[in-house]
């Protein structure tokens, strides 16, 4: 079986026509690091490339299924990276390429020939969300929670499935407010599939990926593809690309420099509690403002920078 540092990849031990694939960071809430997406594509292609697996299931160590990025690693940080650059003006291309990257390592879920299916407890949300909603069926503990709240300020889902599971109108209403939906809320809404009792989360989670083993690994293939197809016809692709570049846009432009530079100098615990308060976010001048006042406190606590 492959080896990974940041998830376990194994066949069910009772059951080898299924494939399991576990978030292996509990100590982060399986926060995305960075070799947490690449990693993913590569359990998936062991996976696919497995005849002997059918199915593959998606969970989490530990208390949450994922928690998002990693903003120890990615926000509060003063490393540079790939996708928060601290150059200005920002090159908007090497962000695209480097979120792009992580945006296809999550769609190996949603490309590979056989069905995929995340089993999410705790939470799910910011770019955790992008994972589970690149699988393609989702059980949920009903007591989860399933949102991206980065969208009030610092993020767009840059796999943009959000349209495509629930519809315009109520994508709309989760990337305006950035709230988060429970599992029974999900269910209700038809973007999980199955909300139960979080006890219930395995028995029930297992009992449909042994449904759907039972089916020749070609009739999935075939199935799938159909339905994909649909999506990438409706601009799935297309989507992508404006929402991953846009992503890039919300934490470069005044409003996500702020959203950073507060989470630096305040802690990310205070940005985030900022951010999802409901209280106005700072726009414009009096954004840039703040960053000014932020970067000139980190100077002097670090004058010779990191």
């Amino acid at each position: 079986m492959p080896e990974f540092k940041t998830l376990l990849a194994r066949k069910d031990a009772t059951h080898p026509r299924i494939a399991r694939i576990t978030l292996n960071r509990p100590e982060r809430l399986n926060a995305i690091a960075h070799d947490m997406p690449r990693e993913i594509r590569e359990a998936v292609a062991w996976a696919e490339a497995d005849t002997e697996v059918h199915v593959i299931v998606l969970d989490g160590a530990g208390r949450a299924f994922c928690a998002g990025y990693d903003l120890v690693e990615f926000g509060a940080g003063r490393a540079e990276h790939p996708c928060q650059q601290e150059a200005l003006p920002y090159d908007a291309m090497t962000d695209y390429a480097a979120m792009k990257g992580y945006t296809e390592d999550f769609m190996s879920l949603w490309r590979c020939r056989k069905p995929s299916i995340a089993q999410v407890h705790g939470y799910a949300v910011a770019g955790g969300s992008d994972i589970a909603l690149c699988c393609d069926l989702l059980v949920m503990a009903q007591d989860a929670r399933i949102g991206y709240m980065p969208t009030r300020v610092w993020g767009c889902p840059t796999t943009a499935m959000w349209t495509y599971r629930i519809g315009p109108a109520r994508a709309k209403q989760l990337m305006f407010t950035g709230d988060t939906l429970d599992g029974t809320t999900a269910a209700q809404w038809g973007l999980a599939n199955l909300a139960v009792p979080a006890p219930d989360l395995e028995a029930a989670t297992l009992k449909l990926a042994l449904r759907i083993a039972g089916v020749p690994n070609s009739h999935l293939a075939m199935h799938k593809m159909v339905v994909n197809q649909a999506m990438l016809s409706m601009g799935l692709e297309q989507t992508q690309m404006f929402a991953t570049l846009f992503d890039g846009v919300t934490r470069h432009n005044p409003e996500g420099l702020w959203f950073r530079r507060h989470a630096q100098v305040h802690g990310f615990k205070s940005a985030v509690q900022w951010r999802d308060s409901g209280r106005a976010i700072p726009e414009g001048d009096e954004a840039r403002d703040l960053i000014a006042e932020l970067e000139a406190e980190l100077a002097r606590r670090s004058p010779e920078g990191d």
